[in-house]
């Protein structure tokens, strides 16, 4: 499991004082870059590889400005040419589950734009880090 921290800033939140549901999905894409160059990817859109199919998010409680939240990361799914990540954001010093969320990465040919299967070195190291939910 790949985990990120982040602290919310006060541009994130909303008129009510907690973070904005927009800002969630941000941490997730944030968590997804990071989770990619653990992988050994580049971040190099010229070497880019991948499509967001889907993104979700569920809010389960509220975060708040300049609190520190923890993504929590992994692939709960393989197909054959797509992955599902999976994403919990916790309080960092409470632990209490803060939103839940779920991604569909597409891997792409931008050349050809079409899917592509995907390879066997990102495959194993997606298995590296595959746990059920």
């Amino acid at each position: 499991m790949h985990e990120m921290q982040v602290t919310v800033r006060f541009c994130e939140t909303d008129a009510l004082g907690h973070v904005n549901n927009t800002s969630y999905f941000i941490y997730l894409e944030e968590a997804r870059v990071k989770y990619f160059e653990t992988l050994g990817y580049s971040m190099d859109v010229k070497k880019w590889s991948f499509i967001l199919a889907s993104a979700a998010c569920d809010f389960l409680s509220q975060g708040y400005f300049n609190q520190a939240l923890t993504v929590k990361t992994w692939v709960s799914r393989i197909g054959r040419k797509s992955f599902k990540l999976t994403h919990e954001i916790v309080c960092t010093h409470t632990g209490d589950l803060i939103a839940k969320g779920s991604a569909i990465i597409v891997y792409f040919d931008f050349g050809k734009q079409e899917s592509a299967v995907i390879p066997d070195l990102l495959r194993e190291g997606l298995n590296q880090s595959i746990r059920e939910t």
